[in-house]
Order: structure tokens, then sequence, then C-alpha cells
């Protein structure tokens, strides 16, 4: 007789990984001031957690193949000024009826009409809900409405697909942090550094961000299906290899946009590679096609963008290997980095720090300028590292931990790499036009000033940890 499956999602411990051979992992993921894990487990590994007094949310799998596609969807760490009540039944509840329903996924919208992957769909197949509290639930959906969520799903919701198989637990280990501390205990202010990173151009990043926007360009949208992706991606391209950089642009699924993955080699032998990336995919408002997404995360991209085009300018070189990514995929649910960090765990590349830049450049009028690192996933090495940084290098910024996450850092993290990202703001998000077409560079609270500080402090971590020659 088959012995008994049950679905678990349950506070994150290291004690449930003790009982690897009765349960599978399937990830951690944030629900509001949590990390909870998703497992799969026989009978004995609930009877062994329960007794140890773990807070097990369980529903009955008969088996794996009874799932469609697993997805964790979870509300994001918002600014109470942002939340507009809402009457009778709440926005998620509302959001469930409406999967309850025939629907259908707008491919004249997003997707371009040559990708023959997508096809209209009418009368998609509903859902089943296993775990629900007030911040997070994991949903089964068919696997084109998985893809498709992000137009489905309330304005500050985002969703994460669970793997099609388990993955193993790899914590980050401590000789993966043992660099970090090192460069922690003896880091002091180099003016050759100052000098470098003061050569960030605010001109040069407010023309890639309007062009990123279309507010300087034809693209209307950077949704990861829509063709203003491709032209974004073929145009960031361009501009990281005018820089030095030898560049790919990297599909890892049949009708995103590719991940646009830009190299520098060092000038000494050696595997050590740093990662600095943001992602270049963008959202718009519910049933709008236009998705300029400036702070989200054209922000993120253009600092990254403007560390390559400093370090042409410098002509600084590197001791370590050194890739500026531009993912895609992230707002469908972190599927560009999720693919490049498990390629990357597979080949057992030596990935010694990665950084991820999301939504730089919001500030609300008459709050200071702010940089803020995710309080729960993440590698707090790696956070302190950038904070001590940034008092060094921006001491304008005022620094601090925030609610809001997670980017592809997490994909990072989760494979076992010393990972963190940069945020503009030492709280949850407070940026009105978070997920709206309205997220343009032209407009009140977008600071050019702070954008330019946090890069300048994602600048000197990456020369203090990466070491470096002009």
């Amino acid at each position: 007789m088959q012995a008994l499956k049950f679905l678990l999602v349950t506070p994150f411990d290291g004690s449930l990984f003790d009982h690897s051979s009765c349960s599978s992992f399937y990830g951690n993921f944030k629900d509001g001031p949590q990390v909870k894990s998703v497992l799969i487990a026989d009978e004995s590994c609930v009877e062994s957690w329960a007794t140890q007094g773990n807070s097990l949310s369980a529903s009955f799998a008969p088996a794996m193949q009874g799932f469609q596609q697993l997805v964790w969807v979870e509300e994001e760490a918002v600014d109470s000024s942002l939340k507009v009540p809402v009457n009778g039944s709440s926005q998620f509840e509302q959001f469930l009826d409406r999967l309850s329903s025939p629907l259908e996924i707008p491919t004249e919208s997003y997707v371009d009409s040559a990708q023959s992957y997508m096809v209209d769909i009418h009368a998609l197949p509903g859902y089943e809900l296993f775990y629900r509290s007030q911040t997070a639930a994991l949903l089964s959906v068919s696997p084109q409405l998985a893809l498709n969520l992000d137009s489905y799903l309330p304005r500050f919701w985002k969703a994460t697909p669970l793997p099609a198989s388990p993955i193993n637990f790899i914590p980050v280990p401590p000789s993966a942090v043992k660099p970090v501390k090192r460069v922690l205990s003896k880091l002091k202010y180099d003016p050759i550094i100052a000098s470098l990173v003061n050569a960030i151009s605010i001109p040069q990043m407010r023309n890639d961000v309007r062009f990123l926007t279309g507010e300087d360009s034809g693209i209307i949208s950077r949704h990861s299906f829509a063709q203003g992706s491709r032209t974004a991606a073929a145009w960031l391209k361009q501009r990281f290899e005018e820089t030095g950089a030898t560049c790919q642009l990297k599909p890892f699924l049949s009708g995103f946009a590719p991940n646009v993955i830009c190299r520098y080699e060092a000038v000494v032998n050696t595997t050590g590679t740093v990662i600095f990336s943001g992602h270049y995919d963008s959202r718009g408002s519910f049933g709008n096609t236009r998705a300029p997404g400036a702070d989200d995360d054209g922000s993120g991209t253009t600092a990254v963008l403007n560390i390559a085009r400093t370090i042409a300018r410098t002509g600084v070189k590197f001791h370590q290997n050194v890739e500026l990514v531009a993912f895609a995929g992230e707002e469908q649910g972190l599927y560009g980095s999720r693919a490049y960090a498990r390629e990357l765990r597979e080949s057992n590349a030596n990935i010694t720090l990665m950084i991820q830049a999301d939504m730089l450049a919001y500030r609300k009028p008459g709050e200071p300028l702010q940089l803020g690192l995710p309080d729960l996933i993440g590698t707090p090495e790696v956070a302190q590292l950038v904070i001590n940084i940034s008092s060094l290098y921006s001491p304008e910024l005022t620094t601090g931990y925030s609610p809001a996450c997670c980017s592809d850092h997490q994909s990072f993290h989760q494979q076992g790499f010393a990972a963190t990202q940069v945020f503009e703001r030492a709280g949850p998000i407070v940026d009105p036009m978070y997920h709206n077409s309205g997220d343009l560079s032209d407009r009140e609270g977008f600071d050019f000033d702070q954008l330019r500080a946090i890069a300048k402090v994602q600048f000197a971590t990456l020369l203090h940890y990466a070491g470096y020659v002009l």
C-alpha cells in the first residue's frame, strides 16, 4: 500500500531537513514576516515534526502527479498609504473568483503573434487552494495560467512558481560567507574607489532610463512576452558590449525574452565570479498594455548599466571575473534568474557574491535618500557589507532593512550563493506607481540623486570585493 503523502507549508526550520529521506523540498517563500518552507512528506515525517512542536499546515496529496503547476502567491510589503480599503470581499478573494470563471489569455496585449507557444485559452481550468494565510497562498493552476498570473493578480500580489521536481536545500555555507567577512574586517575608505564611483553620470542614467521606459524610444512595454522586451534586450546587449564586456542573449524558457549576460574577465587566473544584476522586464496596470517600468526595474537595470559605462570610462579591471546581468521573467516569478542560478550551481560555478538591484529611484517627498536591504531572505553578511560601504561612499543615504522582498537574489540565495538585494527604502514599498502604467521617470518622487547614490554603493562594493587595478 502506497504511503500517504502530504503537502506541507511550515515556518522554515533547519531541523525540517534532518528527515530528508521521508520528505521532498520545493522551496522557501515569504509569508508576511515569516519564511515558509513547502515540502512533500510522508506520514512518518509529519508525525515526527508534529511531536517536535513544529507548526504545520498540511494538505493531503496522494501524489505529486495530482497537481498541475504549484504557484506560491504573496502580498508584497507595501506602505499602508498605498492600500485602498475594499468593500465586501478582499482583492485576493476577487482574484480567486476570477480564476473560477472562464479566462482568456490576452495574446494580443503582451505576446508576439509569432510566438506559437501561446494560444488563446478559453475556459481555463480553475484552481486548487492548498494553503491560505492573510498574506500568502499556495495554488495549483494550469501551466498556461501560471505563466500569466501577473495579468490577473491584484496589484500588490506576486506569483512564484514552484519547481516541477524537488530541489536540494542548499544553505549558504560558511566557506561562502568567509570572504565577505574578510572584506568586512579590512574595510576602509579608499580615495581611488571614491574617485571611480563619483564618475557615475546622472545625465547618462536619465537617458538610459528614458530609453527603457519608452519616454525617448518606441518601447511600449517590457513585459517578458512583449516585443519591447526583446528590443530592450538587444539594446542592453549592445550598450554593455560598447563598454568592453562579452555578452550573450541567453534564452531560458520558450516565449520569454532572454537574459542578458555580460562578462568582464579577471586580470588574474581565477574562477571566482561576482554577479551584479537588475531585471529589465516590467509590469503595468491591470488591463493596460503600457508597462514602462521606470522604477521597477528600469532603475536597477540602469544602475548596473552605468556601472558598466563607468568601467569603460575609467579603464578599471578586476581581480575576479565580473558579470553584469539583466534578467527577464522576474515579474512572472523569477524565471530568468532561477534558470541561470540553477545552471551555475549544476556546473559548480565559483560565484563568490551576487547583488540584485530592484527599485532604486523612488523617494517619497519629505523622506531622506535611502537604501534598504532585505530583512529575511538573503545573506546577512552581504547586506552588512553594503551598509558599511554606503556609509563610506554615499553617507547621504539612510540605510536599514526592508520587508519588500524578494527579487532575483532569492534564486541565487536558495542555490547556496552569498547574495542580497539593494532597494530604494528602509521600509515597505511606497512608490504609488508600483506595478502601474504610470511608472515613468518624469514624475514627482523619481529621484536620480538617490539612484546615483545607490549605484555608487553598488560599484564601490564591486571594487572592494572583486579587487581592482587601473
